[in-house]
This record gives C-alpha cells, structure tokens and sequence, in this order.
C-alpha cells in the first residue's frame, strides 16, 4: 500500500497519479519527498523528477517498445541520459489501466535485478539512531 507523504516540488494531482499507480501492486509503497520513487530490493524503478514527469525503468526490449509505441525519449536527469529509464509522456501517464501495466512491467524487471545493499536506520535501546547497511537477499520458495 502506498504511503502518503508530502512532496514539495510535484503538484498534488501528479503525486495522487503516481500514488494510485504505486498501490497496484501489493507491497510496494512510494518512498521519497522532495522526489517520489519505488524500488525493490535496493533497486530503484519508478520515480517522479522535480518537474512532475515520471521516469520508468524497463528490460530493454520493453523499453525499445515502449519509445516508439509512445514517441517517448530517455529519461534525463542532471544532464545525462539514465539509459534504462524511459521519460513517460503525459497522456500515458493519464491512462491508469496503461500505467498499471509498466508499472508492473518495471516492478518485475528491478526485482529480477541483483539486490542492492539499503542504508537504514535502526534505533538501539537508548532510542538513539544509528546507520546499518543491510542486504536483501531473495528467497528461493
């Protein structure tokens, strides 16, 4: 389920958008503030950038598809091009039935990817706070 948090730099429209997308999928829940985004185990695939427009990360013939089905472009951000993300285009981004499918797509290809270690923080017996690195490992079921 998705976590309502307050985001400075994306409208509240866009960030209801990207939530309803976000709790299509069990589990997931949206992280960030100042830039909205999801990721799975360490691995980030879906994010908001300070403008609103929303970066989908996609396997690559996905992606292929994607750019020209949609006459989309890769994602930009600071000046370089993010080769595994796609710059979704607003009137995709509109049509929730054709983001939950993406959406899912993306989820599937970041949690295929190796896990990355997350930096949290844990709190000791003194309430104090202290950083951790932690590695998720999958489970073979």
């Amino acid at each position: 389920m998705a976590i309502k948090k307050k985001s400075a730099n994306v409208s509240p429209e866009l960030l209801g958008q990207f939530e309803k997308i976000v709790s299509s999928i069990p589990g997931i829940e949206r992280k960030g503030d100042s830039v909205p985004y999801t990721s799975v185990n360490g691995n980030m695939f879906a994010y908001l950038d300070k403008e609103g427009k929303l970066a989908l990360r996609l396997p690559v013939e996905e992606r292929n598809e994607f750019l020209k089905k949609h006459k989309a472009k890769l994602q930009e951000a600071y000046g370089i091009i993010q080769k595994e993300y796609v710059a979704v285009p607003a009137e995709v981004f509109e049509n929730i039935t054709l983001m939950k499918k993406y959406f899912a797509a993306s989820y599937a290809y970041a949690k295929a990817l190796k896990p990355k270690p997350t930096t949290k923080t844990k709190k000791n017996d003194s309430g104090e706070g202290s950083l951790i690195r932690t590695v998720k490992v999958p489970t073979s079921d």
